[in-house]
């Protein structure tokens, strides 16, 4: 008896003993709970379209705040059953739960048992370590009894849904359930809500997209445990247990949709402005990207960049490795060999395992070998030649491509080398509808719609025509189409038309149609070339990038895909200048609006850059060349009357373009080496640019009506043909160069011989 006197009395003066720590050393060090009583969550910088479409996503936690009210009762349910089943019960501490993990502590040593509480799991998450030591979980209780007098327990439980780690970089269930279903959480099933309660734990090892096993494993226990309670029914119990669920893999691999340049270009702007903020304090930005646009224009980018890669041939594998002997090992270096190459978009990296007669055996380290037979191996069919060369020759370790097509039979393929750019604009007010930068943001982050400058070829002569309107030029201006030579400092140079051939005099409607080198050659120096050069002015060029001689006519100079577009803007839209813009609005957590972007006024004599009549004109042979001239296959694919614009190629095809209009959409396609290089003998704006263009435009003109424009006022037909009414009493420039060669400055005349330019 005296023994159990001396026990109790000695366990009484240590529980006051430790009472006395506790509230007179430990709580008056409590840290303050302003964090958690004037919440604010991590919030990323979110990307959208115009039409509230999720593109880009920057900060280092994917967080999704969902006010408590708005929580399913069924994952409170969830939550509850395997986290902390007497949550309403208690004040901060389990004692039940205390007990049991007292006695797992005793058995297999300090912290093998738990016993915390959802309270204590929110002290521990906002202002402790993990750290199992007795000092740390001293504190744990001490402050969750310090915020379970603060805060109501829908707080407490509101503060834990949106601050849990809860893997793949997400915090909070809203969050988690886009991730791994790609629905909100009010869209979850049962089976759904069980597989993220069981994720707080340990969401590494019940991550259900890395560990799906274990993750299974973990949400039948949440599901027991709901049964257990009685918060599901039997037959409730048994239908989460047979659902099948399919977890989303768009969180591993992107966004729906591909505006991985857009979202960059929009992080910049917004990080400019506020800086580290910009990724946590909840700010989103709508764009004016259109979904369907950049769908299209992304899609079309890639399937003719594709197409152009193929019809230059198969180039062989990206590398070979070696293949051991030893399964694991092998397994090993294939795995290794991937994880190099991340695939782009249906482009699959994998590792030839056997070469057989009429099939390759590929791993895309799934463990399911991929068989590639028939139509599968045309496209690498030198590379199964006996006579193909080592360094093209598929065998074991060869690292390949390949794709799947819709009826799930395999192919081999490449990722192609060449570079490509798209652009669309609002023609009115510069909004960006769509822009792919290149062929693959993960593989390539230059933007080559802002940031490449290149040669734009023939796509440059409208601006030459446009300034020849000015001086009394028409489309009915005879030019002579003959050899031209010119000397200066002792060489000549001699522009070629692309075909070689001269057909005498033709108008200036047809020269521009068929894109006449020689022709333009002589407007640009019948013209002058400072006159020209300042009128480019007009249209946002640099004058430091465009050359002062006469190859300007024929595209020397540099410009970007998105400068081409807004000058073809002012063509499109009746003369005004736009400043193309992409960010429409940004908004912060609550909505409030930080910064909006108020598009051009329509037809503000402010913008007015280009006279009305000049853009007429040049939108009616612009028209031309799209019904006769080198980009016939526009008007005739898109079966509409108001396409408008212009091929461009340069010399020995290293830059293809296409630039044009219609139904109130300026665009512009480009396509070549980042080392600029030939893109082949045949390859023309015609056959690399221009098809990017028409499919692009098939989706985008869908929707929208022909515009048929008004002729401004000063115009006059003469024979057919437009001119000012100025002219008409002098009847304007009839004739070019038809009966004396005009004295060329020998200034204007190129030091260098220029880089000729084709159609």
């Amino acid at each position: 008896m005296r023994a159990i006197i001396l026990a109790g009395c000695t366990a009484l003066a240590a529980a006051i003993l430790l009472a006395t720590y506790l509230f007179l050393y430990v709580r008056p060090r409590l840290p303050e709970l302003g964090v958690i009583t004037d919440y604010q969550p991590k919030i990323p910088l979110r990307v959208y379209t115009a039409d509230n479409v999720l593109i880009g996503e920057f900060g280092e936690e994917h967080r999704d705040f969902v006010p408590i009210a708005q929580v399913p009762e069924m994952m409170k349910r969830a939550l509850l059953a395997i986290e902390d089943g007497r949550f309403y019960e208690h004040h901060g501490i389990d004692f039940v739960r205390v007990g049991g993990a007292v006695l797992s502590n005793l058995r297999h040593g300090f912290g093998h048992g738990g016993g915390s509480t959802i309270t204590m799991q929110v002290a521990r998450n906002f202002f402790l370590t993990r750290e199992k030591v007795a000092s740390r979980k001293l504190n744990e209780i001490m402050l969750a009894l310090k915020i379970e007098a603060a805060l109501s327990k829908e707080q407490i439980l509101e503060l834990y849904m949106n601050q849990m780690y809860l893997g793949q970089r997400s915090f909070g269930f809203g969050s988690a359930a886009q991730t791994y279903f790609g629905q909100p959480l009010s869209e979850l099933s049962i089976a759904e809500m069980a597989m993220l309660a069981g994720l707080p734990q340990n969401p590494s090892r019940h991550n259900p997209i890395s560990n799906p096993k274990k993750a299974h494993a973990r949400q039948k226990l949440v599901l027991k445990r709901m049964r257990e309670l009685d918060y599901i029914s039997e037959g409730q119990y048994q239908q989460a247990l047979a659902q099948p669920l399919r977890f989303n893999t768009r969180g591993k691999q992107g966004f729906e949709t591909h505006a991985e340049y857009v979202a960059e270009l929009a992080r910049q702007a917004v990080y400019a402005q506020f800086k580290e903020d910009s990724y946590s304090k909840g700010i989103s930005v709508y764009t004016t990207i259109l979904k369907a646009d950049q769908d299209a224009a992304y899609a079309s980018t890639r399937r003719n960049v594709i197409a152009y890669d193929q019809r230059h041939g198969y180039r062989g594998p990206e590398t070979f490795i070696d293949m051991p002997a030893e399964p694991e090992q092998r397994d090993d270096a294939i795995d290794a060999a991937l994880q190099k190459r991340p695939d782009s978009d249906g482009l699959i990296a994998a590792v030839v395992t056997q070469v057989t007669g009429g099939m390759v055996l590929a791993d895309t380290g799934d463990g399911d070998a991929k068989a590639i037979t028939g139509e599968g191996l045309r496209f690498a069919a030198s590379a199964l030649s006996s006579k193909a060369s080592a360094g093209i020759k598929l065998r074991p370790g060869a690292v390949i491509r390949i794709t799947r097509d819709g009826k799930g039979n395999w192919a081999i393929t490449q990722v192609p080398l060449v570079a490509a750019a798209f652009v669309s604009l609002d023609a009115q007010t510069g909004a960006y509808h769509a822009m792919v930068g290149g062929f693959d943001y993960q593989l390539q982050k230059f933007n080559h719609v802002t940031q490449a400058w290149r040669q734009p070829g023939s796509a440059m002569k409208p601006f030459v025509y446009s300034a020849a309107l000015e001086k009394g030029y028409s489309p009915a201006t005879l030019i002579n189409d003959v050899p031209l030579e010119m000397q200066a400092g002792g060489k000549v140079w001699a522009p070629q038309n692309d075909d070689f051939k001269f057909d005498g005099p033709i108008t200036m409607r047809y020269a521009l149609a068929q894109s006449k080198n020689v022709a333009s050659v002589r407007i640009l120096r019948a013209l002058g070339v400072s006159y020209t050069h300042d009128f480019l002015e007009k249209f946002g060029f640099d004058p430091k990038r465009q050359p002062n001689n006469l190859t300007m006519a024929l595209g020397t100079g540099s410009v970007t895909p998105v400068q081409m577009a807004g000058a073809y803007a002012l063509f499109a839209n009746g003369g005004h200048q736009v400043e193309p813009y992409l960010i429409e609005r940004i908004v912060d957590a609550k909505g409030s609006v930080l910064m909006q972007t108020k598009p051009p006024v329509a037809n503000d004599d402010k913008t007015l850059a280009l006279d009305p009549r000049n853009a007429f004109m040049m939108d009616s042979m612009l028209r031309e060349v799209t019904r006769t001239g080198t980009g016939a296959a526009a008007t005739k694919k898109l079966g509409r009357s108001d396409i408008a614009g212009k091929t461009g190629t340069t010399s020995d095809a290293v830059d293809g373009w296409f630039a044009g209009y219609g139904g109130g959409i300026v665009a512009v396609a480009w396509m070549g080496y980042d080392e600029p290089k030939s893109l082949g003998g045949r390859e023309f704006g015609a056959t690399l640019a221009m098809p990017i263009w028409i499919d692009y435009m098939r989706i985008a003109l869908s929707t929208r009506p022909q515009v048929t424009r008004a002729v401004p006022a000063g115009l006059s037909q003469v024979d057919g043909e437009w001119l000012y009414d100025e002219f008409i009493d002098m009847n304007g420039v009839k004739t070019l160069d038809m009966e004396v060669e005009t004295p060329t400055d020998p200034a204007a005349v190129p030091e260098t011989l220029p880089i000729e330019t084709t159609n």
